[in-house]
Protein backbone atom coordinates (compact mmCIF):
# COMPACT_ATOMS: atom_id res chain seq x y z
CA UNK A 1 0.00 0.00 0.00
CA UNK A 2 1.39 3.64 -1.06
CA UNK A 3 1.94 6.16 1.39
CA UNK A 4 2.63 9.71 0.69
CA UNK A 5 4.78 12.10 2.70
CA UNK A 6 3.81 14.25 4.96
CA UNK A 7 4.24 17.96 5.31
CA UNK A 8 4.58 19.36 8.56
CA UNK A 9 4.50 22.81 6.72
CA UNK A 10 0.61 21.88 5.59
CA UNK A 11 -0.18 20.92 8.58
CA UNK A 12 0.81 24.20 10.73
CA UNK A 13 -1.47 25.81 8.24
CA UNK A 14 -4.32 23.79 8.84
CA UNK A 15 -3.46 24.15 12.51
CA UNK A 16 -3.46 27.66 12.44
CA UNK A 17 -6.79 27.83 10.33
CA UNK A 18 -8.49 25.62 13.24
CA UNK A 19 -7.43 28.03 16.28
CA UNK A 20 -8.34 30.89 14.78
CA UNK A 21 -12.10 29.53 15.24
CA UNK A 22 -12.60 30.05 18.52
CA UNK A 23 -14.89 26.62 19.97
CA UNK A 24 -15.73 27.41 23.44
CA UNK A 25 -17.81 24.36 24.53
CA UNK A 26 -21.18 25.48 24.99
CA UNK A 27 -21.81 28.05 22.61
CA UNK A 28 -23.80 27.07 19.78
CA UNK A 29 -22.84 29.68 17.37
CA UNK A 30 -18.82 29.55 17.92
CA UNK A 31 -19.11 25.69 17.67
CA UNK A 32 -21.01 25.54 14.73
CA UNK A 33 -18.09 27.79 13.13
CA UNK A 34 -15.53 25.61 14.02
CA UNK A 35 -17.67 22.33 12.96
CA UNK A 36 -17.88 23.54 9.59
CA UNK A 37 -13.94 24.68 9.28
CA UNK A 38 -13.36 20.99 10.39
CA UNK A 39 -15.20 19.81 7.78
CA UNK A 40 -13.79 21.94 5.61
CA UNK A 41 -9.76 20.39 6.17
CA UNK A 42 -10.82 16.82 6.20
CA UNK A 43 -12.54 17.54 2.98
CA UNK A 44 -9.84 19.66 1.90
CA UNK A 45 -7.03 16.80 2.82
CA UNK A 46 -9.00 13.23 2.51
CA UNK A 47 -11.67 14.33 -0.49
CA UNK A 48 -15.01 12.90 0.04
CA UNK A 49 -17.62 14.86 2.07
CA UNK A 50 -17.94 15.28 6.20
CA UNK A 51 -21.18 15.75 7.57
CA UNK A 52 -22.46 18.02 10.46
CA UNK A 53 -24.39 16.41 12.75
CA UNK A 54 -26.69 18.43 14.81
CA UNK A 55 -26.70 17.75 18.41
CA UNK A 56 -28.04 19.76 21.61
CA UNK A 57 -24.51 20.86 22.31
CA UNK A 58 -23.60 21.82 18.64
CA UNK A 59 -22.55 20.18 15.43
CA UNK A 60 -20.51 16.67 15.43
CA UNK A 61 -18.44 16.08 12.43
CA UNK A 62 -18.63 12.83 10.53
CA UNK A 63 -16.23 11.56 7.82
CA UNK A 64 -16.04 7.88 6.30
CA UNK A 65 -13.22 6.58 3.50
CA UNK A 66 -16.16 3.65 2.63
CA UNK A 67 -16.31 0.13 2.90
CA UNK A 68 -16.77 -2.01 5.65
CA UNK A 69 -15.83 0.29 9.23
CA UNK A 70 -12.74 -0.63 10.18
CA UNK A 71 -11.20 1.72 12.56
CA UNK A 72 -12.96 5.04 14.04
CA UNK A 73 -10.36 8.02 14.49
CA UNK A 74 -12.02 9.66 17.39
CA UNK A 75 -11.36 13.37 18.83
CA UNK A 76 -13.03 16.81 19.56
CA UNK A 77 -13.79 20.23 18.20
CA UNK A 78 -14.53 22.11 21.48
CA UNK A 79 -11.96 23.63 23.55
CA UNK A 80 -12.02 24.87 27.34
CA UNK A 81 -11.65 28.75 26.40
CA UNK A 82 -13.66 31.29 26.14
CA UNK A 83 -14.21 33.49 23.00
CA UNK A 84 -11.64 36.53 23.45
CA UNK A 85 -8.83 34.30 24.75
CA UNK A 86 -7.43 34.31 20.58
CA UNK A 87 -6.57 37.99 20.81
CA UNK A 88 -5.29 37.85 23.54
CA UNK A 89 -2.94 34.67 23.17
CA UNK A 90 -2.69 34.19 19.28
CA UNK A 91 -1.51 31.37 17.23
CA UNK A 92 2.44 31.59 16.84
CA UNK A 93 4.51 29.37 15.50
CA UNK A 94 8.24 30.11 17.43
CA UNK A 95 10.89 28.08 19.33
CA UNK A 96 9.50 24.82 17.87
CA UNK A 97 6.52 24.91 19.87
CA UNK A 98 2.98 25.80 18.12
CA UNK A 99 1.17 27.71 20.85
CA UNK A 100 -2.59 29.27 21.05
CA UNK A 101 -6.02 27.97 22.59
CA UNK A 102 -6.08 24.42 21.63
CA UNK A 103 -3.33 23.53 20.37
CA UNK A 104 -2.62 20.92 22.36
CA UNK A 105 -6.37 19.69 23.75
CA UNK A 106 -7.13 18.91 20.75
CA UNK A 107 -6.85 20.45 17.47
CA UNK A 108 -2.83 19.75 16.56
CA UNK A 109 -4.12 15.59 17.48
CA UNK A 110 -7.11 16.18 15.04
CA UNK A 111 -4.72 17.94 12.31
CA UNK A 112 -2.20 14.84 12.79
CA UNK A 113 -4.78 12.75 12.42
CA UNK A 114 -5.93 13.75 9.13
CA UNK A 115 -2.40 14.18 7.59
CA UNK A 116 -1.89 10.63 8.48
CA UNK A 117 -4.69 9.70 6.90
CA UNK A 118 -3.84 11.92 3.74
CA UNK A 119 -0.83 10.03 3.47
CA UNK A 120 -2.62 7.07 2.66
CA UNK A 121 -4.02 5.91 -0.62
CA UNK A 122 -6.55 3.91 0.67
CA UNK A 123 -8.74 5.05 3.62
CA UNK A 124 -11.30 2.27 3.13
CA UNK A 125 -12.74 1.31 6.14
CA UNK A 126 -11.90 4.88 8.25
CA UNK A 127 -14.39 6.69 9.87
CA UNK A 128 -13.84 10.10 11.24
CA UNK A 129 -15.61 11.47 14.29
CA UNK A 130 -15.33 14.77 16.00
CA UNK A 131 -17.33 15.83 18.58
CA UNK A 132 -18.90 18.98 20.28
CA UNK A 133 -19.06 18.04 23.73
CA UNK A 134 -15.90 16.51 25.28
CA UNK A 135 -14.91 19.12 27.09
CA UNK A 136 -18.52 19.40 29.04
CA UNK A 137 -18.95 15.69 29.56
CA UNK A 138 -20.10 14.44 25.68
CA UNK A 139 -24.21 13.71 26.70
CA UNK A 140 -24.95 14.62 23.33
CA UNK A 141 -22.64 12.62 21.46
CA UNK A 142 -22.14 9.66 23.61
CA UNK A 143 -24.92 7.86 22.15
CA UNK A 144 -23.10 8.50 18.48
CA UNK A 145 -19.28 7.48 19.95
CA UNK A 146 -20.64 4.37 20.91
CA UNK A 147 -22.54 3.53 17.97
CA UNK A 148 -19.26 4.31 15.76
CA UNK A 149 -16.94 2.28 18.01
CA UNK A 150 -19.21 -0.88 17.84
CA UNK A 151 -19.38 -0.56 14.03
CA UNK A 152 -16.14 0.06 13.63
CA UNK A 153 -14.13 -2.55 16.06
CA UNK A 154 -11.14 -0.82 17.06
CA UNK A 155 -10.70 3.01 18.25
CA UNK A 156 -7.99 5.60 17.73
CA UNK A 157 -8.09 8.77 20.05
CA UNK A 158 -6.27 12.23 19.57
CA UNK A 159 -5.95 13.08 22.53
CA UNK A 160 -2.75 15.05 23.38
CA UNK A 161 -0.21 12.46 24.53
CA UNK A 162 1.04 11.78 28.16
CA UNK A 163 4.00 13.50 28.97
CA UNK A 164 7.24 12.90 27.15
CA UNK A 165 5.25 11.90 23.98
CA UNK A 166 3.85 9.04 25.65
CA UNK A 167 0.49 7.07 24.80
CA UNK A 168 -2.32 6.67 27.64
CA UNK A 169 -2.73 2.88 27.51
CA UNK A 170 -5.52 3.65 30.70
CA UNK A 171 -7.80 6.09 32.30
CA UNK A 172 -9.07 6.57 35.10
CA UNK A 173 -12.94 6.84 35.43
CA UNK A 174 -14.07 10.04 36.22
CA UNK A 175 -17.10 12.20 37.60
CA UNK A 176 -18.47 14.99 39.72
CA UNK A 177 -20.74 14.79 42.24
CA UNK A 178 -22.88 18.15 44.11
CA UNK A 179 -24.07 17.52 47.23
CA UNK A 180 -26.75 20.29 48.12
CA UNK A 181 -27.41 20.88 52.00
CA UNK A 182 -30.51 22.43 53.42
CA UNK A 183 -30.91 23.41 56.68
CA UNK A 184 -32.79 26.62 58.63
CA UNK A 185 -32.52 30.70 58.79
CA UNK A 186 -32.57 32.08 62.24
CA UNK A 187 -31.07 34.99 63.40
CA UNK A 188 -27.43 34.04 64.19
CA UNK A 189 -27.32 36.67 67.80
CA UNK A 190 -31.28 36.79 68.81
CA UNK A 191 -32.15 33.14 68.31
CA UNK A 192 -29.37 31.03 66.87
CA UNK A 193 -30.76 27.60 68.09
CA UNK A 194 -33.69 28.18 66.29
CA UNK A 195 -31.68 27.50 62.87
CA UNK A 196 -30.14 24.54 61.70
CA UNK A 197 -26.66 25.55 60.30
CA UNK A 198 -26.35 24.25 56.71
CA UNK A 199 -22.44 25.39 56.45
CA UNK A 200 -21.78 23.08 60.12
CA UNK A 201 -23.49 20.21 58.12
CA UNK A 202 -21.15 20.56 55.10
CA UNK A 203 -18.24 21.02 57.18
CA UNK A 204 -18.90 17.24 58.00
CA UNK A 205 -20.19 16.50 54.91
CA UNK A 206 -16.97 17.46 53.43
CA UNK A 207 -14.86 15.55 56.08
CA UNK A 208 -16.93 12.58 55.06
CA UNK A 209 -16.62 12.51 51.30
CA UNK A 210 -13.11 13.48 51.15
CA UNK A 211 -12.49 10.07 53.68
CA UNK A 212 -13.98 7.67 50.59
CA UNK A 213 -10.95 8.60 48.42
CA UNK A 214 -8.73 5.12 48.61
CA UNK A 215 -5.24 6.14 46.95
CA UNK A 216 -3.83 2.97 47.46
CA UNK A 217 -6.37 1.93 45.14
CA UNK A 218 -6.15 4.60 42.94
CA UNK A 219 -9.86 6.22 43.83
CA UNK A 220 -9.63 10.05 44.39
CA UNK A 221 -12.32 12.04 45.85
CA UNK A 222 -11.82 15.46 45.85
CA UNK A 223 -14.11 18.57 47.06
CA UNK A 224 -13.67 21.57 44.78
CA UNK A 225 -16.14 23.91 45.53
CA UNK A 226 -18.46 25.03 48.31
CA UNK A 227 -20.81 27.55 48.97
CA UNK A 228 -23.22 28.50 51.91
CA UNK A 229 -25.00 31.51 53.73
CA UNK A 230 -26.43 34.85 52.67
CA UNK A 231 -25.43 37.45 55.71
CA UNK A 232 -23.47 37.63 58.26
CA UNK A 233 -25.88 37.50 60.81
CA UNK A 234 -28.41 34.58 59.75
CA UNK A 235 -27.51 31.02 60.35
CA UNK A 236 -27.16 29.59 56.61
CA UNK A 237 -30.24 27.79 55.28
CA UNK A 238 -28.35 26.52 52.21
CA UNK A 239 -24.92 24.99 51.09
CA UNK A 240 -23.31 23.42 48.46
CA UNK A 241 -20.64 21.17 47.91
CA UNK A 242 -18.85 19.83 44.38
CA UNK A 243 -16.74 16.80 44.24
CA UNK A 244 -13.93 15.31 41.62
CA UNK A 245 -13.76 11.68 41.32
CA UNK A 246 -11.72 9.51 39.84
CA UNK A 247 -11.42 5.31 40.16
CA UNK A 248 -9.26 2.81 38.17
CA UNK A 249 -12.40 0.04 38.10
CA UNK A 250 -15.78 -0.42 38.21
CA UNK A 251 -16.01 -1.62 41.82
CA UNK A 252 -14.73 1.33 43.24
CA UNK A 253 -17.38 3.07 40.97
CA UNK A 254 -19.79 1.52 42.32
CA UNK A 255 -18.53 1.81 46.17
CA UNK A 256 -18.73 5.34 45.75
CA UNK A 257 -22.10 5.83 43.96
CA UNK A 258 -23.10 3.90 46.78
CA UNK A 259 -21.30 6.20 49.16
CA UNK A 260 -22.79 9.00 48.24
CA UNK A 261 -26.59 8.29 48.13
CA UNK A 262 -25.92 6.59 51.73
CA UNK A 263 -24.50 9.86 53.03
CA UNK A 264 -26.68 11.09 56.05
CA UNK A 265 -27.25 14.14 58.01
CA UNK A 266 -25.18 14.81 61.49
CA UNK A 267 -27.36 17.79 62.70
CA UNK A 268 -31.03 16.86 63.21
CA UNK A 269 -33.53 18.51 60.98
CA UNK A 270 -30.74 18.93 57.96
CA UNK A 271 -31.17 17.28 54.59
CA UNK A 272 -29.23 16.36 51.75
CA UNK A 273 -29.30 15.86 48.43
CA UNK A 274 -26.99 13.92 45.73
CA UNK A 275 -26.78 14.42 42.00
CA UNK A 276 -24.12 13.72 39.64
CA UNK A 277 -22.29 10.32 39.09
CA UNK A 278 -18.99 8.70 37.48
CA UNK A 279 -19.92 9.36 34.25
CA UNK A 280 -16.88 8.41 32.24
CA UNK A 281 -16.07 4.54 32.97
CA UNK A 282 -12.79 3.54 33.73
CA UNK A 283 -10.10 2.40 30.35
CA UNK A 284 -8.60 -0.31 31.89
CA UNK A 285 -5.02 -0.91 30.07
CA UNK A 286 -6.60 -4.69 28.87
CA UNK A 287 -8.19 -2.01 26.33
CA UNK A 288 -5.28 -0.97 24.61
CA UNK A 289 -2.88 -3.91 24.43
CA UNK A 290 -3.68 -5.09 20.98
CA UNK A 291 -3.74 -1.53 19.73
CA UNK A 292 -0.36 -0.56 21.93
CA UNK A 293 1.48 -3.66 20.49
CA UNK A 294 0.82 -2.36 17.10
CA UNK A 295 2.45 1.09 18.29
CA UNK A 296 5.42 -0.31 19.98
CA UNK A 297 6.07 -1.86 16.46
CA UNK A 298 5.84 0.94 14.95
CA UNK A 299 7.77 3.11 16.68
CA UNK A 300 9.94 1.35 19.06
CA UNK A 301 10.53 2.41 22.26
CA UNK A 302 7.45 4.62 22.84
CA UNK A 303 5.53 4.32 26.07
CA UNK A 304 2.49 3.71 27.30
CA UNK A 305 0.75 5.52 30.41
CA UNK A 306 -2.05 5.05 32.67
CA UNK A 307 -3.18 8.26 33.34
CA UNK A 308 -5.58 10.36 35.73
CA UNK A 309 -7.92 12.26 33.49
CA UNK A 310 -11.25 10.92 31.14
CA UNK A 311 -11.81 11.12 27.48
CA UNK A 312 -14.42 9.56 25.03
CA UNK A 313 -12.01 6.74 24.75
CA UNK A 314 -13.28 5.73 28.24
CA UNK A 315 -16.56 5.20 26.66
CA UNK A 316 -15.66 2.99 24.05
CA UNK A 317 -13.11 0.66 25.61
CA UNK A 318 -15.88 0.24 28.57
CA UNK A 319 -17.93 -1.41 25.18
CA UNK A 320 -15.02 -3.87 25.11
CA UNK A 321 -13.50 -2.13 22.09
CA UNK A 322 -9.94 -2.05 21.71
CA UNK A 323 -9.21 1.66 22.43
CA UNK A 324 -5.79 3.65 22.08
CA UNK A 325 -5.68 7.53 23.89
CA UNK A 326 -2.99 9.92 23.60
CA UNK A 327 -2.32 9.70 19.90
CA UNK A 328 -2.67 13.52 19.25
CA UNK A 329 -0.15 16.44 20.12
CA UNK A 330 3.16 16.02 21.65
CA UNK A 331 3.36 19.04 24.33
CA UNK A 332 1.68 20.20 27.52
CA UNK A 333 -0.15 22.57 29.37
CA UNK A 334 -3.83 21.40 28.13
CA UNK A 335 -6.51 23.84 29.90
CA UNK A 336 -3.90 26.34 30.65
CA UNK A 337 -2.20 29.44 29.14
CA UNK A 338 1.03 27.67 28.59
CA UNK A 339 -0.55 25.51 26.09
CA UNK A 340 1.82 24.29 23.39
CA UNK A 341 2.72 21.77 20.75
CA UNK A 342 5.96 20.42 19.76
CA UNK A 343 6.45 20.90 15.96
CA UNK A 344 9.13 18.63 15.51
CA UNK A 345 6.73 15.28 16.97
CA UNK A 346 4.08 16.34 14.31
CA UNK A 347 5.58 13.83 11.69
CA UNK A 348 6.04 11.36 13.58
CA UNK A 349 2.63 11.24 15.05
CA UNK A 350 0.98 11.34 11.43
CA UNK A 351 2.87 8.60 10.36
CA UNK A 352 2.24 6.32 13.49
CA UNK A 353 -1.75 7.23 12.53
CA UNK A 354 -0.87 6.12 8.81
CA UNK A 355 0.25 3.16 10.17
CA UNK A 356 -1.87 2.07 12.70
CA UNK A 357 -4.61 2.39 10.43
CA UNK A 358 -2.62 0.87 7.88
CA UNK A 359 -3.02 -2.48 10.12
CA UNK A 360 -6.47 -1.79 11.17
CA UNK A 361 -7.23 -2.08 7.23
CA UNK A 362 -5.11 -5.69 6.62
CA UNK A 363 -6.76 -7.27 9.60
Amino acid sequence: MMMHRVSVDAMIEDLRTLVEVESPSRDHDALAASAKAVAAVIESRLGGHAVLVESDAGPHVHWSGGGEPKVLILGHHDTVFPLGTLARRPFKVEGGHATGPGVFDMLGGLVQAIHGLAALEDRTGVEILVTADEEVGSHSSRALIEERALACGAVLVFEGAADGGGLKTGRKGCGSFQVAIAGRASHAGLEPAAGVNALIEAAHQVLDIAALGRPETGTTVTPTVAAAGTLDNVVPAEATIGVDVRVETAEEKERIEAAFAALTPHLDEARITVEGGVGRPPMPESASAELFAVAQRLVPGIEGKAVGGGSDGNFTAALGVPTLDGLGAVGGGAHADHEYLVIDAMAERANLVAGLVKAMQNK
